[in-house]
C-alpha cells in the first residue's frame, strides 16, 4: 500500500535572516576599524623604506604649532603635557611591560632636538624606541 503525503516541503528559503547577519557585521567592522588608530592629531609624518615589525604599545606625538611650540602627546591623546610629565606617565605605562616599547610620531617640522629628547627618555629608562614614518 502506498503512503502518499498531502503536504510537501517548500525547497525555497528565506534569505531574509541572513541578510540581517551580514548587515549587522558590516556595521560590527566599520565601527571597529574607526577605533583602530591610535594618532587622534593629525601629523604629516616623515617618509622612509624601511618597516619595523616590533608593536609598540605606547606612543607619543610631538605636535609642532608653528611659533615655535611643540606639545607632546600620550597615546593620541588631545590634552598636552610637559616633556618632564611624559617621562612620568611613560615609566607608568611600560612598568609593567616585558619588553617595553613605544614610538615617537613627529610632524616632518619638528627639529631634531625635540625628537633626541623623548629618545633621551627612553636611553634612561632602558626602553626600545621606534621613530614613526610614512611608507613611501
Amino acid at each position: 500500500m502506498a503512503i502518499k503525503r498531502t503536504t510537501k516541503a517548500d525547497p525555497n528559503t528565506s534569505m531574509s535572516s541572513m541578510t540581517d547577519i551580514v548587515f549587522l557585521l558590516l556595521i560590527f567592522f566599520l565601527v571597529t576599524s574607526t577605533l583602530v588608530n591610535p594618532n587622534a592629531l593629525k601629523l604629516l609624518l616623515p617618509k622612509s623604506t624601511g618597516q619595523v615589525s616590533a608593536k609598540p604599545t605606547v606612543s607619543v606625538s610631538i605636535k609642532d604649532w608653528g611659533d615655535g611650540q611643540y606639545t607632546y602627546h600620550i597615546n593620541g591623546s588631545e590634552i598636552p603635557e610637559r616633556l618632564d610629565q611624559v617621562e612620568d606617565n611613560l615609566v607608568g605605562l611600560l612598568q609593567s611591560e616585558e619588553d617595553p616599547t613605544f614610538s615617537i610620531y613627529s610632524d616632518q617640522s619638528v627639529p631634531v632636538g625635540e625628537i633626541v629628547q623623548v629618545m633621551n627618555i627612553a636611553k634612561r629608562n632602558h626602553y626600545k624606541v621606534i621613530l614613526a614614518t610614512q611608507p613611501e
